[in-house]
């Protein structure tokens, strides 16, 4: 029974890893409606980056934003700051926020142009990076988002950096382990314990995949990818831990478990009272 509770400690984590990151991502991606915005950075349209063609951030270097905001609602919008940020598994990794002061009439439109000092933002992130540049009321609450896929280029031992190295450690060392355990056929004989065995390392290895397609620059993997590798790389090492051949029991310690018995069986233990004369 210890060990059927030990298989499932060993998998809960990565279960609810993948609940809470999904609820992150899907309270991040709620907007209000009501409000019209379009901006650029230094002139280009950033409705219009994709991975390949990201806003290229330079650490300490200054860019210029140009907000546009329509008011569709009946009631007056104040805008409070505006809030540069990368985001990945529902995390921020860099963000820059600018305190302003605008009301958006209803009916009306209003702009916003101001200049940005990405100072810092080689220790916070690297590679390409999801995120959104976002205005605030005076709630806190997000008034209106443009998604925006950004190239920052950071140091590899930057937070996001040394977040997925981390990762990477971790993953080294569930794999170890499970080798280790097959080697020895330390394994339970319980299939949906194998199989639970190795389900940790296998999501940890579609994190792995899924940062460094970022930090190498392939393409932009956002939640729903991460998400969906992990998941896949969780389900095949799962299977294959499930699937994998029943350990058997080592030889030698059968021969010793064998010799046990017959020391033990030839030994002669003499009454309490002592030999009979």
């Amino acid at each position: 029974m210890s060990g059927s509770s030990q298989g499932i400690r060993r998998a809960v984590w990565p279960v609810l890893l993948l609940i809470v990151l999904g609820w992150t991502a899907a309270q991040a991606g709620a907007r209000p409606d009501g409000v019209d915005m379009s901006a650029n950075i230094d002139g280009h349209d950033i409705a219009g980056t994709s991975g390949g063609k990201p806003l290229r951030l330079e650490p300490d270097s200054t860019i210029r934003i140009a907000i546009e905001l329509t008011n569709k609602t009946s009631d007056p919008v104040e805008i409070r700051h505006v809030d540069l940020a990368g985001h990945v598994l529902g995390l921020s990794f860099f963000s820059y926020s600018t305190a302003v002061e605008l009301t958006v009439a209803p009916g009306k439109s209003e702009s916003l142009r101001y200049r940005l000092e990405l100072r810092g933002l080689a220790g916070q992130a690297t590679g390409l990076i999801g995120g959104e540049l976002a205005v605030y009321g005076e709630s806190g609450d997000a008034v209106a988002a443009i998604p925006v896929t950004t190239d920052v280029r950071g140091s590899l031992w930057s937070v996001y950096g040394l977040f997925g190295i981390a990762i990477a450690v971790l993953t080294a060392l569930g794999i170890a382990d499970a080798a280790l355990a097959i080697a020895r056929h330390r394994l339970s004989a319980n299939r949906w314990q194998r199989g639970l065995r190795l389900l940790a390392p296998g999501l940890g290895i579609g994190l792995v995949f899924a940062f460094t397609a970022s930090v190498a620059r392939w393409w932009v993997p956002d939640t729903s990818l991460w998400l969906a590798f992990a998941g896949v790389t969780a389900s095949v090492a799962f299977l294959l831990g499930y699937a994998s051949p029943t350990p058997e029991p080592d030889e030698d310690e059968e021969l010793d478990d064998d010799s046990d018995d017959i020391a033990e069986a030839d030994t002669y233990r003499f009454p309490a009272e002592g030999p009979t004369p």
